[in-house]
């Protein structure tokens, strides 16, 4: 299958939320930056020993999804989120995908893994008009700097400033929701 397959247009590094059964029967809910080319398939990184990595060498693959709630978005991306069910309330469109191992590394001292995904079976449940949110886009950084706090080859001190500049972004030009995501980060982080 082709990256035509995906419910949505996939550039560059496009964010998601993946759900992968875990042994106890639950979902667990991670994000996961989708890195698509022109030609190439579609890859992500699985970065340390997560349980999204463990799935997906225990199961194969899980379920992708696209989701605009800021909420949803930090608490995969900052805690152990984990669901009887494995498409969000929230997604809007998602697609089941086939993981498969293509490389493995090591940056800073982090393990990584690299997978090829390919689509299974996808579903868009409602289309919406998109729209640029700096506040949303604040929350997605906020979670990728706070996820690299404590991790060799990166700067504490510069995270920590990233992180105080994002909250005031979404403070601002965000919504509830956007508030309520970062009151959930600063709950899973200390900076």
């Amino acid at each position: 299958m082709s990256d035509a397959d995906w419910p949505v247009e996939l550039r560059g590094v496009t964010e998601s939320v993946v759900t992968t059964l875990g042994p106890n029967g639950l979902w667990n809910a991670a994000a996961l930056g989708l890195h698509a080319g022109a030609s190439a398939p579609v890859t992500a990184r699985t970065w340390g020993n997560t349980r999204t990595r463990r799935n997906f060498h225990r199961q194969g693959g899980g379920v992708v999804q696209f989701t605009r709630d800021p909420v949803d978005f930090a608490e995969a991306a900052l805690s152990i989120r984990e669901d009887e069910e494995p498409v969000l309330d929230s997604a809007d469109a998602w697609v089941e995908v086939e993981a498969e191992q293509i490389g493995a590394g090591e940056t800073d001292g982090t393990r990584w893994e690299e997978w090829e995904l390919t689509p299974v079976e996808s579903r868009v449940r409602e289309r919406r008009v998109p729209l640029t949110d700096r506040g949303f886009a604040a929350v997605v950084e906020a979670t990728v700097a706070a996820s690299r706090l404590g991790v060799d080859g990166f700067d504490d001190a510069d995270l920590r400033s990233r992180l105080d500049y994002f909250e005031e972004v979404a403070r601002t030009c965000g919504g509830e929701r956007e508030r309520a995501a970062f009151d959930r980060i600063r709950e899973f982080v200390e900076w």
